[in-house]
């Protein structure tokens, strides 16, 4: 029988626990040492791994940890071949997750205009120009980022400004939470779309005098977006291959891609079995649209290429985002009186695919922002729970969980649901969230601290391209609650800050937890994968300002240097 020497160092590590693996690593078919690949040494290692917190350096052997210990040690298992690194000081943390990101998009919006940070509408006005500048009129003018709220007239914009940029041209730019797009009169034109089309089931077109303003709203968005020529195959592939390569350099070593369907699976497999990936994905069975069911006809996929790949997730979606006024709330806006927000899905639809998906071991993932959205999800959850017991040892997630109201703050730890939230969010939308909520409902706003004590799992990523897909901005933002230039003074609502090991822990270990990998990866121990982010400051000695000045210098990936600063 033929036998896969890395098959079976897995399975040694899930049956008989880390000091066997580190014994079947050492002893080789005829007794031989062999010798570390890789050893990290002369630096500040924080394993997270209580029995053994700290410790000066790390070798590798077969992707593997194999010893984490004193330099000197560490030293003696590196031979004429063995890669050694000397960290000089820095710290080592167990590889970052981001437990919410969209490589796809990522990778369209590196490949098309980026609108984040513009500060006006002119601004934008002017990069569409000059994109659109000799190009066929058939070509669409796609881009990201806008956001209204950062512009001094803080309305929607309106189509008349699009459509003078590029009057041949369609143009569809999303907004920075994916959840609204803009497009001008040409775009319209080609959908369809005039006064007396009507708003889509879960949607919203925005209307001046009962016309169209050139502003769609979650479903609405699907009018429109059908029309775009999708890119070719090997277009997709590149752009996952880019967005994966910004994401090693910002030290990630693992993403949960919140949102796939079964073509981006092979997109996956191919791209691994090319060599071309380099970071760990854990997927969410959930198409692209909020109102698209994940494909069950398959059971879930605990790994693939050596680790790289897990597809044992569904992500599902009940309302929209609170920066476009669609996250549902119990309570009208506060600054738009006759809305409540949108359900995108009804609640015994979740409950019905969620009943399905829990049968067949797969997790439940469910988008969820406004109070009213969350109070529907947990409601959806307790009901399923009753049907499946069993489905409330999956490690079931709310992604996002944004605004709770003070009743339903402890029922996600009653429920075993893990609280999967963005720091980030909260730090962009800290200007104008008041505004929307009013101050009472704000403190159930990203709470992050009142769900960590009341025993709830959290969890921790950006909702990238929404957001940066650095990590190190998220961990600033868990433990200040400030923007980059320290506004305010103390942190907004400074009762829910976390302290920088717990944002580091909410990164790694309850990051691995979430993806059911935390006996593979998240702590730093004999057996585990070797997945490092190696950075230029000790987060955890530093003040919190100078987190954000701290730089990557190098991202591993099962052993393999990933990312080196400088090359």
């Amino acid at each position: 029988m033929t036998r896969n020497p890395g098959s079976l160092r897995n399975l040694a590590v899930l049956l008989v626990g880390t000091a066997a693996a580190t014994l079947f690593a050492g002893c080789p078919p005829g007794g031989e040492q062999r010798m570390a690949d890789l050893v990290l040494v002369n630096g500040r290692i924080l394993t997270l791994d209580n029995g053994h917190p700290e410790a000066e350096a790390v070798a590798v052997r077969d992707g593997l940890i194999l010893e984490v210990g004193k330099s000197r040690r560490i030293l003696s298992l590196a031979g004429d071949e063995t890669e050694r690194i000397d960290l000089e000081g820095k710290l080592v943390i167990p590889g970052l997750t981001d437990a919410h990101g969209h490589l796809m998009s990522l990778g369209t919006r590196l490949a098309s205009l980026d609108l984040t940070e513009t500060g006006s509408v002119e601004e934008i006005l002017e990069r569409v120009r000059l994109h659109a500048a000799g190009k066929p009129a058939s070509a669409w003018i796609l881009g990201r980022g806008w956001d209204q709220n950062d512009w001094p007239d803080k309305r929607f914009p309106h189509h008349r400004g699009l459509t003078g940029a590029a009057p041949r041209n369609p143009v569809f730019l999303r907004r920075i939470d994916g959840h609204a797009v803009w497009v001008n009169s040409r775009a319209l034109e080609l959908a369809g779309i005039d006064a007396s089309t009507k708003d889509p089931e879960g949607g919203r077109i925005l209307r001046e005098g009962g016309r169209p303003t050139g502003v769609l709203i979650d479903s609405a968005v699907d009018l429109v977006e059908t029309l775009i020529p999708p890119p070719s195959r090997n277009e997709q592939m590149d752009r996952l291959e880019t967005a994966a390569q910004a994401c090693l350099r910002s030290g990630l070593t693992s993403i949960h891609d919140a949102g796939v369907d079964r073509e981006r699976i092979g997109l996956y497999r191919d791209l691994i079995d090319q060599g071309r990936l380099g970071i760990r994905v854990y997927a969410m069975l959930g198409g692209t649209g909020p109102m698209e069911t994940p494909d069950l006809s398959e059971p879930p996929l605990l790994s693939y290429g050596d680790g790289m790949l897990a597809v044992r997730s569904i992500k599902l979606g009940v309302d929209g985002a609170l920066g476009s006024r669609g996250a549902a709330l119990l309570e009208p806006y506060s600054d738009d009186p006759d809305n409540s927000g949108l359900i995108v899905r009804p609640p015994g639809e979740i409950a019905s695919i969620a009943e399905r998906a829990l049968r067949m071991g797969y997790q439940v993932s469910v988008h969820a922002i406004g109070d009213r959205g969350n109070r529907l999800v947990l409601d959806a959850f307790q009901e399923t729970f009753q049907k499946v017991p069993e489905g409330r040892k999956l490690r079931n997630r709310i992604e996002h969980a944004q605004i709770l109201s003070a009743e339903d703050l402890p029922r996600l730890a009653d429920l075993g649901i893990i609280a999967s939230m963005q720091p980030t969010h909260c730090t962009s939308d800290m200007y104008w969230a008041g505004e929307r909520l009013g101050e009472a409902r704000t403190a159930g706003a990203y709470a992050w601290r009142t769900l960590l004590n009341s025993g709830a799992r959290l969890v921790c990523g950006s909702d990238f391209p929404v957001e940066s897909e650095e990590p190190l901005r998220g961990i600033y933002a868990a433990v200040t609650r400030e923007d980059p230039s320290g506004w305010p003074e103390g942190g907004w609502h400074p009762e829910e800050k976390l302290t920088v090991q717990e944002a580091i822990r909410c990164f790694t270990e309850d990051a691995a937890y979430a993806a059911f990998e935390e006996d593979r990866r998240g702590t730093i121990e004999p057996g585990k994968w070797a997945d490092f982010t190696v950075l230029s400051k000790d987060i955890t000695r530093i003040p919190h300002d100078e987190i954000l000045t701290t730089e990557v210098e190098f991202t591993i990936v099962g052993g393999n240097v990933a990312y080196r600063k400088g090359s």
